[in-house]
């Protein structure tokens, strides 16, 4: 697939870093040679060096050509208008990336579609709904939903507590007949290994273990493993930058007792005016006795969304040493997602790797719907729609010629989420939820186009 990324700075470097590694035929655009360099010596790609917003330029990445455009600069207004004119000049499919979230939620309403934007992301939204999603269950460290809820991806460590340790997979199906949850990955503690489970897979204590749930199945997940998902109510976010202010905004609307803790004065003082229900704090929230004052041991949840990974990292840390229960960091490096789960971090966000998820399903072959890249794991989780051309379709699953790297975690049919065994037939319409790692992606889409 051509594929032309409009912006080299962490999101579009990040990207195309991503897509390079699957053998695609990328063009990265920026105007700052210094990222472009970094980006041609780094990485097997075309780079143009020019405004993105320039016919001639976007002509000299040959965009007639191009299968899809993404762009994703700094600049809102400049993302859209490269994908109006990408769309103009030739470009099968454009995303444009925006920080204004009033246009994801009137899209439909405005008709983006017919400017030429076929889809909007915003990074910093995505990161505070997924924020959302792990105080919602804040006993997982890893959460992803499909169709609403429909069925949940649940991610956590199994202590010595949890029952079916010691047990394979098909033992602890035995025992547990009715639940509504199933394994799709494990990491071994003191591992890099991704093993997607068969019925011979013994689960071990400190197994990181990301399972697929129905309704009702994370509470039994929760009982299953000595967890307890404790309802969060008081909440301490430190930064106010767009990803503190759109989490404080949204949870103060749902109900949530939010103080948020800014160093900067004016920004205080202007979120205090915009966010009446939030208590805004304008101090250092990197101060341990900054934290102290503010009652941080009666919080039930700390969120730091600071600039500054390492920051953010201190300061949950700090937040965990006073009792905290959820403590949620924003960090940039994907290298720190191994290292601080294992110093006691709960859930760590990043910018870059929920935008990749949000766009990669658009280079997917088959009827991809959603899609996430597990954590520090080295699977996806894909959302499949059959359609009646698709090689699984009117088949039972045990039939499927399915690679042993890859697993069907679930089946959504009309609007119901299932945990789909063996004899369950796939029928035109179901939305299905494989997890696989990536050697076996391209086997996978094949039966579902």
């Amino acid at each position: 697939m051509k594929i032309i990324i409009a912006g080299a700075g962490e999101v579009g470097f990040h990207l195309a870093k991503l897509l390079s590694y699957e053998s695609q035929e990328i063009t990265l655009i920026d105007t700052n040679k210094k990222s472009l360099a970094y980006a041609n010596n780094h990485l097997d790609i075309k780079v143009v060096k020019g405004d993105s917003t320039s016919i001639a330029i976007l002509k000299e990445a040959r965009v007639e050509s191009c299968e899809l455009l993404i762009a994703v600069t700094s600049s809102e207004t400049t993302n859209i208008t490269v994908c109006v004119l990408a769309k103009q000049l030739g470009a099968q499919r454009t995303i444009a990336r925006i920080s204004n979230t009033e246009f994801i939620n009137y899209k439909d309403e405005v008709g983006f579609t017919k400017f030429g934007i076929d889809e909007l992301i915003s990074p910093e939204a995505l990161a505070a709904s997924e924020i959302e999603l792990s105080l919602k269950q804040s006993s997982f460290n890893e959460n992803y939903e499909f169709e609403n809820g429909a069925l949940t991806m649940a991610g956590l460590t199994l202590s010595r507590s949890a029952s079916f340790v010691g047990k394979t997979v098909k033992e602890a199906a035995a025992i547990f007949p009715e639940i509504h949850f199933v394994p799709i990955a494990i990491q071994r503690f003191g591992t890099q290994y991704t093993i997607i489970p068969r019925g011979d897979t013994e689960f071990k204590r400190g197994d990181n273990v990301v399972f697929v749930t129905s309704e009702g199945g994370a509470e039994e997940l929760c009982k299953l493993t000595g967890k307890e998902n404790k309802e969060i109510k008081d909440v301490m976010i430190l930064g106010g930058d767009q990803i503190g202010y759109k989490t404080a905004r949204d949870l103060s609307e749902k109900g949530f007792n939010v103080k948020l803790l800014e160093g900067d004065r004016d920004r205080a003082f202007d979120i205090a005016d915009e966010l009446t229900k939030v208590l805004v704090i304008n101090s250092d929230g990197r101060n341990v006795d900054v934290l102290e004052e503010e009652n941080i041991s009666d919080m039930e949840a700390f969120i730091a969304v600071g600039p500054n990974s390492e920051t953010n990292i201190m300061s949950c840390l700090v937040a965990k040493s006073k009792g905290v229960n959820k403590t949620i960091a924003l960090v940039e490096n994907m290298d720190y997602f191994d290292l601080s789960h294992s110093i006691g971090i709960d859930t760590l966000i990043n910018k870059k790797l929920l935008a990749a998820n949000n766009i990669f399903r658009y280079i997917r072959r088959g009827e991809v719907v959603a899609m996430t890249k597990l954590s520090n794991l080295n699977a996806e989780l894909l959302e499949f729609e059959v359609k009646s051309t698709s090689a699984v379709c009117n088949k039972t699953i045990k039939s499927i010629d399915f690679p042993r790297t890859a697993i069907i975690g679930g089946v959504i049919r009309n609007g119901v989420g299932m945990i789909a065994l063996g004899s369950f037939k796939i029928q035109e319409g179901d939305r299905v939820v494989v997890c696989c790692l990536l050697k076996s992606i391209k086997r996978v889409e094949k039966l579902f186009i």
